[in-house]
């Protein structure tokens, strides 16, 4: 959950920020994870391989903008356009489908270095490492959408045209935006990379739709609460969805049948979400 929340956080950015759905987060989740890979077997240190994933993710980000804006093709085909083509450069960068990280130093097997043997210290370990990233890339945002930059990124989602007539560039701020949210879900698949100890060129397929279930719950359960962030909403429902998932492995569902239940979750999501605004109507 704590991984997958910095992936939340870029698809809000996208989705929610800018209103665009952006399916090339598909492609740019396993992309982070191949730099890392990478990177990480060629000897680099696992911050500056993320980093590089980050910048890798922008690219990718900055892309779908161009497409987008400058070539005049729809948001949703210039996703998916950029999806289809990072699934032959993530097998370019790694050289084929799937590698292995088990015999490399990365951020989750630090047993290696304080020589630790516990694996419930490994685990807590591994928890405030998540914890404290996760939190500094919410504060960060946090602070950015408080600037000039992130009250015009959030005014260009609501209101183009406005943006426009005061005199800024929306072209730019639209590649800048959709540049950061991917550059997010790059970082995101780069820990998870770590975190399960290998890299497949497959895995960031339906994480769009992960990321739009847990903004869609996180609104839903924390929108009745005043003055909860709609980051710390969003992350929430990350931890929520998170939670339904493994509960219905614990209770015998087969991780096969986990795209069903994904779809199953967003359906009874929405339809709640309707639910309750046409009651919130009738009042």
């Amino acid at each position: 959950s704590l991984i997958l929340g910095i992936m939340v956080l870029g698809i809000y950015i996208t989705y929610r920020v800018l209103d665009f759905p952006d399916l090339s987060t598909d492609g740019t989740f396993p992309l982070g994870a191949a730099v890392v890979g990478i990177m990480l077997i060629k000897g680099y240190s696992p911050w500056t391989a993320m980093f590089f994933a980050g910048i890798a993710g922008a690219m990718a980000g900055s892309v779908t903008g161009f497409l987008h804006t400058h070539l005049k093709i729809t948001n949703l085909l210039s996703g998916i356009l950029v999806m289809i083509g990072l699934y032959s450069i993530n097998l370019r960068i790694m050289g084929k489908s799937n590698i292995h990280l088990f015999n490399v130093q990365h951020l989750f097997n630090m047993e290696k270095i304080f020589n630790i043997k516990n694996a419930f210290i490994m685990e807590n370990i591994n928890l405030v490492i998540l914890t404290l990233i996760l939190l500094f890339f919410t504060l960060l945002l946090g602070l950015l959408f408080k600037t000039k930059f992130g009250f015009i990124l959030r005014a260009l989602g609501d209101n183009e045209n406005l943006v426009s007539s005061l005199g800024v560039n929306e072209k730019v701020l639209k590649i800048s935006g959709l540049a950061l949210g991917n550059s997010l879900v790059a970082i995101s698949g780069g820990l998870f990379a770590q975190y399960q100890g290998f890299s497949d060129v497959s895995m960031g397929t339906g994480i769009v739709v992960v990321g739009l279930a847990s903004i869609i719950l996180g609104e839903l359960v924390c929108g009745k609460f005043k003055g909860i962030s709609p980051l710390i909403a969003i992350l929430i429902g990350g931890i929520l969805y998170r939670s339904v998932i493994a509960i219905s492995l614990n209770l015998g569902l087969k991780a096969s049948d986990l795209k069903l239940l994904t779809t199953v979750i967003i359906v009874l999501i929405i339809a709640t979400k309707v639910s309750v605004e046409k009651i919130k109507v009738g009042r």
